[in-house]
């Protein structure tokens, strides 16, 4: 016995169901990405804000700094540089300053994804923080973007 819609009795109905049930699952577990990808990016790569910066996650001068993040020459000025895995967003306010923050928006704990126009973004609600001090700019987040103790090393920059 056939419905209108062709399928055939309720097994058939269930499987279908279920099946779509799967696909819209793994859609949403691809769209969260592991804590090694920032939202989005598709690749191990940092996310960067700035124009015509994309740094890769092997980015930055001397390779013997084992325990550099990033290269200083890869942090855009008035930008900066999510680096998920490592539990950190570097930004450079302005030139030669460089400034550590905490990953994870302070509203419901997304981690942010992108820089933009001198504010971090979580696009999870919409939350801005300042590049300078991590202080909200908007949003629904009510507190900072924690600092991060960051250490600069010539060209290098690492977590303290």
């Amino acid at each position: 016995m056939s419905d209108d819609n062709g399928l055939t009795g309720p097994a058939t109905r269930r499987t279908l169901l279920a099946g779509a049930g799967a696909v819209g699952a793994a859609v949403v577990l691809t769209a969260c990405g592991g804590d090694d990808e920032p939202a989005g990016s598709g690749s191990a790569a940092p996310t960067s804000g700035g124009p015509g910066v994309s740094p890769s996650a092997d980015a930055g001068g001397d390779r013997g700094a084992a325990d550099a993040i990033v290269g200083t020459a890869d942090v855009p000025v008035g930008g900066g540089v999510i680096f998920a895995s490592k539990g950190v967003v570097i930004t450079q306010p302005s030139a030669g300053v460089f400034k550590g923050f905490s990953p994870i928006c302070t509203h419901q704990k997304c981690p942010v994804s992108r820089i933009d126009g001198g504010t971090i973004i979580c696009t999870c609600h919409n939350s801005k923080f300042s590049i300078e001090d991590g202080s909200v700019k908007g949003g629904p987040a009510k507190q900072p973007l924690p600092a991060k103790e960051i250490v600069v090393d010539g060209d290098q920059i690492r977590l303290a």
